[in-house]
This record gives C-alpha cells, structure tokens and sequence, in this order.
C-alpha cells in the first residue's frame, strides 16, 4: 500500500474551505483540465453513503471511477473509498486543519494500490505517482485560489 499526501496553508478558517468542498461544483472545479474524465452521477453531498460517478479515459481506454463517502465530520475531514475503478485500493482523507491566525492546513491524505500488484507497481507506480502529484497540486492551487479570493461562491461555481 502507497501513501501520498499532500498539504496546503490557506487563508481561510476551516469552516469556508469545507464548505468549499460541500458546494455544488467544486468536484467539477477540481478536475484538471488535461483529465478527460467527467462527473457523471453525484449526490451533491459528502455525507456517509453519498457517492460520485466519474467517467472518463486514461492512456485511451474508458474509464468509470465510483467513490463511496465513508466518513464525515464537518468542518474537520471528510473521507471516501473507490468502490469501483482503476485501482486496486483507494482511501481518501481529506482534512481540514486549523492553524490559528484564521488559516487551514488542506491535508489530502491517499492509501492506494495500483493494479496488478508487485508488476503494476513495477511498471506503472512512477506514473501514477507522477500523477497524483501533478493532480493534487492543481486541486490545491485551485482550491486556495478560489477559497481566499471568495469566487467559488459567484453564481458560476456554487450553482447548478
């Protein structure tokens, strides 16, 4: 099992960055623009049970992700699992840290396992580290952007 995290100081208590989270656009926010997947089914919630379809390809071969919210503790961390999709385990803590001074440390905590075991590490562990880092930076930056600027509340991102 693989652990990558990721963790981002944000201007912002840790109340509006999960509401950030909970709104009703900030998952199709989050995707970066060079990942051809698309949300396709969500409960437009992150409580326990809830879950989210993405639908998409990757290296030219379709893919569908299904992810199962599996823990919610609001404004502190939210949790969800791959039920189904494209590897062979995935734990997602997403964290919410107050700091003091009116900050959150963003803490994106991933278990995963790639397919195919000791060969699917072998070959494809570099890539898909390479990705998460690539991935989770932009969702970061973005999410920072967006909380600390107060946009993801415009009509654009925070409605339907």
């Amino acid at each position: 099992m693989a652990l990558f995290v990721k963790e981002t100081l944000i201007a912002a208590p840790p109340e509006e960055v999960f509401a950030f989270h909970e709104s009703p656009k900030a998952l199709e926010s989050l995707i970066p623009p060079w990942e051809s997947m698309k949300v396709v089914e969500s409960a437009r919630s992150l409580a326990v049970g809830s879950r989210v379809v993405l639908q998409g390809q990757m290296l030219f071969v379709p893919l569908k992700w299904v992810a199962v919210h599996t823990a919610y503790n609001p404004p502190h961390e939210f949790e969800d699992i791959q039920e189904s999709g494209p590897f062979a385990k995935w734990v997602h803590k997403h964290q919410f840290i107050p700091t003091g001074n009116n900050e959150t440390l963003l803490r994106d905590e991933v278990e995963y396992q790639v397919p195919l075991g000791k060969l699917g590490e072998l070959f494809g562990g570099w890539f898909v580290r390479s990705k998460l880092e690539r991935m989770f930076a932009y969702r970061h930056e973005v999410t920072k952007r967006l909380v600390e600027s107060g946009d993801w509340r415009s009509d654009s991102l925070a409605s339907d």
